[in-house]
């Protein structure tokens, strides 16, 4: 507890059957067998202070004893449910228009990803309709779509741009994700990561050489330019490394490019075919690789070193009856794995409790092992375990109250997510 207690704070959780902190000694990562062991108080309490903090995690006992006297601008009585930390979303591509309904009946009949790609659907689609798109109407529906997230228990979210691919759109895009991330309204959304995704895709009419050097020669100095000028604010670069899209060599240039920059790597790989992503991650020191589909065992011991984070999508493999990434694996080698939901219009879902769920069904994750994936190790993919990620004394008060007494019952309650409330910064928000 603190050694000095302040005379008012922002909120009191009392009386939780659980609240589930999922680390106690600061750690940014978990990985191996620590991923299935998290840290749960029984009948316990929360402070959260007026910076918006975490002050005390304890019994309710103690934390009635300790705070006595003090005022709390709101109280929250969370007897017979349970408290999670602030569920964290490592990978969403939420900027974009057009939907891609269409195309589910296309997957459905037989069509694969890259069959779909390569006669001008998918990305091109999304990026035909979103560069056509004014900078308000993306603004709007990223913002409505960050409100459906924070329902879902979303405290903090990565969000790319990558359906731009050329200059001006691309910018456009990382200046809405800007705009939302400092909004008026920003403490009733998630807090945002953004990572810049020109390579996510050939523009039509162009080679990847082509699209590289537009990348590192053009793009990336212009990015440069508005980041100094506060007009947007990424803080990755990412590159969808794939047959047929961009390839190793020019994966590495752009990656390089971008780390020159101080752009942390957080790239896609080895999702359809093997690209010996996790490789390449471990030789540049890559922050994280999502998909991993394919990833190899020496892949694997690559990640591992540094580590890297894997961030696995299980909608991706679900949607594409693509198989799954071999998340046991990833474990078992001690790379740390976190989850995302990879929202875009070819995975239309925001949800992280579903994003769990499938994580238990598909990748045969525990359900411990699922949480600290969603809310610690997902932090850490972002740089961002410091503050996010666990229930502890110096970190964000990001909470989810859970209407159950075992917090469980947000992976196993399907569909309909039992969350009471949604806490952001101290403040209740759901």
């Amino acid at each position: 507890f603190p050694t000095s207690i302040s005379m008012a704070h922002l909120l009191l959780v009392k009386n939780a059957a659980q609240v589930v902190s999922v680390c106690q000694n600061g750690e940014r990562l978990l990985v191996g067998e620590n991923m299935d062991n998290v840290v749960i108080h029984e009948n316990a309490s929360i402070v959260v202070n007026r910076d918006g903090k975490i002050e005390a995690v304890g019994s309710s006992a103690e934390i009635e004893e300790n705070f006595k006297g003090v005022e709390f601008d709101q109280v929250l009585d969370a007897s017979g449910k349970s408290v999670i930390p602030g569920l964290v979303d490592g990978h969403t591509h939420p900027v974009w228009a057009g939907d891609r309904v269409h195309e589910f009946a296309m997957k459905l009949a037989g069509a694969s990803y890259m069959d779909i790609h390569a006669k001008g659907g998918g990305i091109h689609f999304t990026v035909k309709h979103t560069t056509e798109a004014t900078e308000q109407e993306l603004l709007d529906s990223f913002k409505s779509r960050l409100r459906k997230a924070i329902g879902h228990g979303t405290t903090l979210l990565e969000a790319k741009s990558g359906y731009g691919l050329k200059l001006d759109a691309e910018m456009k895009m990382l200046k809405v994700i800007h705009q939302a991330a400092m909004s008026e309204d920003k403490g009733e959304q998630p807090d945002i990561i953004s990572t810049y995704l020109a390579a996510h895709a050939v523009p039509p009419g162009s080679t990847p050489r082509e699209a590289t050097d537009d990348i590192i020669k053009k793009q990336l100095p212009e990015l440069k330019k508005l980041q100094e000028n506060g007009e947007i604010s990424p803080s990755n670069i990412d590159v969808f490394l794939e047959k047929g899209v961009f390839g190793r060599e020019e994966t590495r240039e752009i990656l390089e490019a971008g780390k020159s920059m101080g752009l942390e790597l957080n790239f896609h790989g080895d999702e359809i075919n093997p690209m010996q992503s996790g490789e390449l991650a471990g030789e540049l020191g890559a922050l994280a690789v999502s998909h991993l589909e394919r990833v190899s065992e020496e892949g694997m011991k690559a990640m591992a070193k540094k580590p890297t984070f894997a961030t696995l999508l299980p909608t991706t493999a679900y949607i594409l009856r693509l198989e799954p990434p071999p998340a046991r694996d990833l474990i078992e080698h001690g790379v740390p794995v976190a989850l995302g939901s990879d929202f875009n219009p070819n995975a239309h879902c925001i949800s992280m409790p579903f994003v769990m769920n499938l994580a238990c069904i598909i990748l045969k994750m525990t359900m411990n092992e699922a949480l600290v994936a969603a809310t610690i190790n997902a932090a850490g993919s972002l740089g961002q375990s410091d503050l996010h990620g666990s229930i502890e004394v110096g970190k964000w008060g990001n909470l989810v109250v859970v209407d159950a007494p075992m917090w469980e019952h947000l992976v196993y309650q399907l569909g309909e997510p039992p969350i009471a409330h949604v806490i952001k910064k101290g403040r209740v928000v759901l």
